[in-house]
This record gives C-alpha cells, sequence and structure tokens, in this order.
C-alpha cells in the first residue's frame, strides 16, 4: 500500500511570520515528501508491505523505521500547528500539565529545555506515558515514543531543516517561534 503526502490543514503561507512559507515548502514539500518517497521505495517485498506507520514503527529497524518514523513525525508535527488555534491547553491536558509540571509556565521552560538540550538532530515529545502520565522525552534522529509503548501528544522537530531558512543555527529563536503556532485543541485530543 503506498503511502502518500497528507495534505496541510493549513495554506503553506499560514504560519508566517514564526514559520515561513519557504520553510513549509522545504520542510513538508521535499524533506516529509522524501521520507513518503523513500519509504514507497523500501517496503515492496518486505513483510511491512502492507503495514500501519505504527507497525513499521514498532517493529521495524534500519531503513524502512527510519522513514516510517520520520513519515509519522512529519504528519504528527504538522498536524499540531494552525494559524488561529489556542496557544494554550484547556480541560483535562491543562490540568494534567499544572499537576504534572506546576504550570504550563513551568511545561513550557522544561519541553524548551528539552528540544534545546538535544545534542544533533531529533525530536523533543510530550507523552502519556505506560502509567498514563505526562512525561518529556527526547529521540535522537527518527526516534518516536511508540516504539517505547508512549502515547505521543506534542513533537518539537529540531533538525535543523525545520528552521535554518527561517532561524539559521539559532534552534532558541525557532523555538520561542514554534509556540506561537501550537493549536492546542488538535494536542488536546491526543490526551
Amino acid at each position: 500500500m503506498p503511502f502518500e503526502l497528507p495534505k496541510l490543514p493549513y495554506a503553506a503561507d499560514a504560519l508566517q511570520p514564526h514559520i515561513s512559507k519557504q520553510t513549509i515548502d522545504f520542510h513538508y514539500g521535499k524533506h516529509h515528501q522524501a521520507y513518503v518517497n523513500n519509504l514507497n521505495n523500501l517496503i515492496p517485498g518486505t513483510r511491512f508491505e502492507n503495514a500501519t506507520l505504527e507497525q513499521m514503527i514498532r517493529e521495524a529497524d534500519g531503513g524502512i523505521f527510519n522513514n516510517a518514523a520520520q513519515v509519522w513525525n512529519h504528519t504528527f508535527y504538522f498536524e499540531s500547528f494552525s494559524p488561529a488555534g489556542p496557544r494554550e491547553p484547556n480541560d483535562a491536558l491543562a490540568t494534567a500539565i499544572n499537576e504534572t509540571f506546576g504550570s504550563f509556565a513551568a511545561f513550557k521552560e522544561q519541553f524548551t529545555k528539552s528540544a534545546l538540550t538535544l545534542f544533533g538532530s531529533g525530536w523533543a515529545w510530550l507523552v502519556k506515558n505506560r502509567e498514563g502520565k505526562l512525561e518529556i522525552v527526547q529521540e535522537s534522529n527518527a526516534g518516536n515514543p511508540l516504539k517505547s509503548g508512549h502515547t505521543p501528544l506534542l513533537t518539537c522537530d529540531v533538525w535543523e531543516h525545520a528552521y535554518y531558512l527561517d532561524y539559521q543555527n539559532k534552534r532558541p529563536d525557532y523555538l520561542l517561534a514554534y509556540w506561537n503556532v501550537l493549536d492546542w485543541d488538535v494536542i488536546g485530543k491526543r490526551f
């Protein structure tokens, strides 16, 4: 079953000035598409030919894992954004964040630190762990918390291709902008 690049739920220029159209065109249109293409070229004739992305993330390794995880990770990342969604959580997720981290501000600080301190390329994640508690985890390269049995709620892509066109090597500036495009209604539904 060939995978396709999912359509963005907003226009390519909708997240400006925080994430430029040029970055969306390259990050989504080129990088994300390349992972889809690579995966479609890798799976024919393997036991993963008709598998879901989630199955490949949990069971595959090497190129199939890397590309399946990157397709899933990027889709999840891009679907977390909107030009006008609520910029803070509400309801049950807000309560869980406050109980776990003390406040939304404290959560933002810890999550940002996790994204800033991840060496090299990878992802910072807010997950619901196996015990049902919130946790911030770092995953290098194509890492995905599904492989560890966690439920992903939010992610931040800290591969340089996610921000280099807009912020060059200034990951802290990218992270400041990142909080301005998150749609907490979308994120809250994952909780």
